[in-house]
């Protein structure tokens, strides 16, 4: 029987300060699952694109304080799934913090975690659609670092959860309140905004976008079953950086389409569960001068998810599925049937056959 459970809790991470915005670009860049290139080539081009995108970045940091809210956001999250974890009948569960590109990084977690000294290691990525980008990056960062600090731990992985209920229940009770407000000045139009992804990823067979389309189909349906409608759904992708062509349509393409047509817009942030530079700058500045240079006669940004109960709530769910002897990873939580969720095609599925 478990004792001691160790939760970690991945994320991106960001720069804690003006400082910290080189180095932080330089970790993302030369991540191989980011660009695929051998060293030194790959060290070579990350430095280079972190020097020539540093200034950049500063400024958009200055905009929300000079840093990046990130960590902040996720010691809040794992402090509730904390709480919800640990209880009588319950083994003693602490959750960790693993940032893939700023700290905290996998070698001090999992310091920490070593020390700790759990019977079962949990590994749940807060991104809810799995991708080689993201989800794979840290997980195998972190199982790299945890074996060299003596991790010895039973080791579960949550793959993904993008159509868990309590993760869909929160986002519909956000999205909801953004199509009340955006009906005064119309019939509105959702979009579901999430970071983009080469074209040639997803050709590799990465189900990331395939993941996002199933998460925003889920929260249309459960607002259709609230009996919520009325609205056109979208989903959209921004973020773009350099020269690939990428999913799309793009966001920015989509609001400008909202312009020309004079439809109010809700944009929420579907794969993302923590406010960051993407929603408090992309989103919140950058994409809403757009909308008001289009003509968007009214523009509602949906909050991320945070610490909404429903959702921490699904992340207990996800741990505790995947501390069972059934181990669930990747499947709607609750439902009958095998462990796969992602259709065949979807090769890069870390449950494929």
């Amino acid at each position: 029987m478990t004792q001691k459970r160790a939760v970690v809790l991945f994320n991106l991470g960001g720069p804690d300060g003006p400082e910290a915005v080189e180095p932080f670009l330089f970790n993302l860049f030369a991540d191989p699952a980011i660009i695929a290139l051998p060293n030194p080539l790959r060290w070579l081009l990350a430095r280079m694109i972190s020097r020539r995108r540093a200034p950049v970045a500063r400024e958009i940091y200055a905009s929300i304080g000079g840093g990046s809210p990130l960590l902040e956001e996720t010691q809040a999250q794992a402090a509730a799934l904390e709480v919800r974890l640990n209880g009588p009948g319950k083994p003693e569960t602490r959750v960790f913090i693993c940032m893939r590109y700023w700290h905290p990084m996998s070698a001090e977690t999992a310091a920490d975690v070593a020390a700790f000294a759990p019977d079962q290691v949990v590994e749940l990525p807060l991104y809810p659609q799995y991708s080689t980008t993201t989800s794979a990056s840290s997980l195998s960062d972190w199982r790299r670092a945890a074996g060299g600090a003596g991790v010895t731990g039973d080791a579960r992985a949550v793959c993904c959860y993008p159509t868990a209920a309590g993760f869909i229940e929160a986002q519909a009770d956000l999205v909801a309140e953004g199509i009340a407000a955006a009906k005064e000045t119309g019939t509105p139009r959702v979009l579901f905004s999430a970071h983009g992804l080469p074209k040639k990823v997803i050709a590799k067979g990465d189900p990331y976008q395939w993941q996002v389309e199933r998460t925003a189909a889920a929260v249309v349906d459960a607002l259709h079953a609230r009996g919520v409608g009325g609205f056109d759904p979208v989903v959209c992708y921004q973020s773009k950086v350099g020269p690939l062509e990428w999913i799309g349509p793009a966001t920015e393409d989509e609001i400008r389409r909202a312009g020309a047509d004079r439809v109010p817009l809700v944009v929420t942030p579907i794969a993302f569960v923590s406010e960051h530079s993407e929603t408090l700058v992309e989103l919140d500045i950058e994409y809403r001068e757009v909308a008001e240079h289009a003509g968007v006669p009214a523009y509602h940004r949906v909050p991320a998810v945070g610490t909404a109960p429903a959702f921490i709530a699904a992340l207990a769910g996800a741990v505790e599925e995947a501390s069972g002897s059934a181990a669930r990873t990747c499947r709607p939580f609750g439902e009958s049937g095998g462990a796969r969720l992602c259709p065949g095609r979807w090769t890069r599925c870390p449950c494929a056959a």
